[in-house]
């Protein structure tokens, strides 16, 4: 009998930008009109249509990562999502909150409830409607004693950027040509269709078909002149930051004895994951710890990867994790990354997995990493194995 947990399908919303108040011209805000929990339910729904050997029966949980979960990401919003997707009432629904590492963090938990013998089928999604519900949350309630010991737990998330940069010495203009460079290969994605598999047009807005954050037509030039956002004299700005967005992303996830009873087709096999902590105040730098714990458990180096799925939180953090891991840059986020994509907080772990997964089977490759860094001094990591039946 195997235990292993094994990808089978990930799909994903388009990532589009968050609706800015200061933004009349009608460009931002494709999927704020729509609900976050609506997002989960239809992705529940394109699932279970292109899975049809699953029977609704089995799924154990449905677990869904979502960095802020409460306004319309409240009311446990796996549960209500499945309820909406008309999946069974003994399905259960689990919300979890890991940042921005919420919908990876599900998948880890699927992995870990499959290698217990605890459940063959788990639908793992993530969420964030950034228009609704605004980062930080309605009521940031900071804890005045941590504040007073430590007030670099509540950093904002662009001074860690300046932090990483500074300490590491990330120019700004290596900063420049990463966030190009995630421009660039989305867009050669886009246009030989490696998204087509993986984007679904929801039912409430299906005339958005596409991510909206790329800017193919960037150029160095135009970079170079943007004013940092975060520090006067700073080298980060909004071109090398990922941009605020909606959308929601899942992956279906079983065990691998489930997969072959019912005539599915894994991608990959879970091999390896971890969570760890780094200082908040270089947060950006949580993927190196855990990327190396996730390696380790899987008996594997950097060295034998084919595929590295790392979060573009901001370039320079990106850029200090590749250089700490000693990543090879042609291997990574070879469709572009959430520079390019949009960042969706609780939506993309499941993102990156799916499509290092997807990636993987498509380049035939033998194993791939996900990784990402969490607000607060956090990483998360994931390590697959092409499945090759």
């Amino acid at each position: 009998m195997s235990k292993h947990a094994v990808i089978v399908d990930y799909i994903r919303t388009p990532f589009t930008k968050a609706f800015d108040p200061g933004n009349d011209s009608g460009k931002r805000g494709a999927l704020a009109h729509i609900r976050p929990d609506d997002m989960v339910a239809e992705l529940i729904a394109g699932l279970m249509e292109r899975n049809a050997q699953v029977n609704p029966k089995d799924i154990e949980t449905v677990l869904t990562g979502c960095a802020f979960p409460e306004a319309e990401q409240g009311f446990n919003v796996a549960r209500i999502a499945l309820m909406k997707a008309k999946l069974p009432d003994s399905v259960g629904g689990v919300t979890m909150n890991r940042f921005c590492g919420s919908s990876m963090h599900a998948i880890h938990d699927a992995a870990a409830h499959i290698a217990a013998g605890a459940g063959d089928v788990f639908l793992c999604t993530g969420v964030e409607s950034m228009s609704r519900i605004p980062m930080g949350g309605w009521t940031p309630l900071p804890n005045p004693s941590l504040i007073a010991r430590r007030p670099e737990a509540y950093v904002s998330m662009g001074l860690t950027a300046e932090n990483v940069a500074n300490k590491f010495k990330i120019s700004r203009t290596a900063q420049d040509a990463f966030a190009l460079a995630s421009h660039r290969k989305a867009e050669a994605a886009r246009l030989a269709g490696n998204f087509r598999h993986e984007i679904v047009p929801l039912f409430h807005a299906p005339h958005i078909r596409m991510d909206d954050n790329l800017r193919a037509d960037s150029t160095v030039e135009m970079l170079a002149k943007l004013k940092p956002a975060f520090k006067a004299a700073g080298s980060v700005t909004a071109a090398t930051s990922s941009p605020i967005t909606d959308g929601a992303s899942a992956v279906l996830v079983v065990s691998e004895d489930y997969a072959k009873a019912h005539g599915l087709k894994p991608m990959a096999k879970i091999i390896g994951f971890s969570g760890s902590g780094c200082a908040p105040e270089i947060m950006g730098m949580g993927p190196v710890e855990a990327s190396r714990k996730a390696l380790a458990r899987a008996g594997i180096t950097v060295r034998d990867l084919d595929v590295i799925e790392l979060n573009e939180a901001f370039a320079a953090q990106a850029l200090a994790c590749i250089g700490q891991l000693q990543l090879d840059p042609a291997k990574v986020n070879r469709d572009g990354g959430a520079i390019a994509l949009g960042h969706p907080l609780g939506a993309s772990g499941a993102r990156i997995t799916g499509k290092a997964a997807q990636i993987l089977q498509r380049e035939e490759g033998r194993f791939a990493l996900a990784t990402m860094c969490i607000g607060g001094g956090q990483g998360v990591a994931t390590v697959l194995e092409r499945y090759v039946p």
